[in-house]
């Protein structure tokens, strides 16, 4: 495993963004675990995110875009830290921009803040997790009445890979929609397999009985590979 990908593990963990117990999620599935990137909060935690985003769009999808697109709300500072990331680690100067809730109808106005989408332009769309899709399928008309721009990639950090009720996963309803490939830093399965018996911070977060509710759950609702 990539060392961006094991440190991006442990941030789960130590930012309380990875919890494990007992949840019930918004399709009313019973989880063991949860992934809430909203627990994100210090300046120390979104300078390593940022990290992990700007290493994986560096080994996996440089030159095949132009602008770094956060929906709004969660995918604003993504975009922002992780194209100043990109410059920063690998000199790769890219435009960023972020839609607004409403469009602003005074001053410059407009829907979008920092780069202004332009014909030909290729879009990366930055999220921090997608479970249904909606975000995409909420920002791509707004991207489409702009300009005349292409989206053909999306980076998250962690793929659930939960199977929704029409029998797919997320990210092949966003491909098949838009053709649109998602790529993420770790799947709900490098989180399993990295911190199995491993201790971080002198504590076990995934133990056997841990992982094998994990493993069950994975297998009645994921689908991976």
């Amino acid at each position: 495993m990539s060392d961006y990908k094991s440190s991006l593990i442990e941030l789960l963990v130590r930012s309380g963004v990875l919890l494990i117990g007992d949840f019930t999620l918004k399709s009313g599935r019973k989880s063991p675990y949860f992934v809430n990137t909203g627990n994100y909060k210090t300046g120390a935690q979104a300078e390593m995110l940022s990290t992990y985003y700007a290493s994986l769009i560096n080994e996996k999808l440089k030159g095949k875009f132009d602008v770094l697109f956060g929906p709004a709300y969660k995918g604003i500072p993504l975009c922002t830290l992780t194209a100043a990331a990109l410059w920063r680690m690998y000199q790769i100067d890219v435009g960023y921009c972020f839609n607004r809730a409403k469009a602003k109808d005074h001053g410059e106005g407009g829907m979008f803040v920092g780069w202004k989408p332009q014909d030909g332009d290729r879009f990366l769309i930055t999220e921090d997790v997608i479970s249904a899709g909606t975000a995409v399928r909420e920002v791509m008309p707004i991207l489409k009445a702009a300009a005349d721009v292409s989206v053909t990639d999306m980076v998250i950090s962690v793929d659930r890979a939960e199977v929704g009720y029409n029998g797919m996963i997320a990210k092949d309803e966003i491909k098949n929609e838009f053709g649109i490939s998602v790529h993420s830093i770790v799947t709900v399965v490098d989180i399993i397999d990295y911190l199995h018996n491993r201790e971080i911070d002198g504590k076990i977060y995934i133990d056997d009985e841990i992982k094998k509710r994990m493993d069950e759950y994975i297998s009645k609702y994921c689908k991976l590979g």
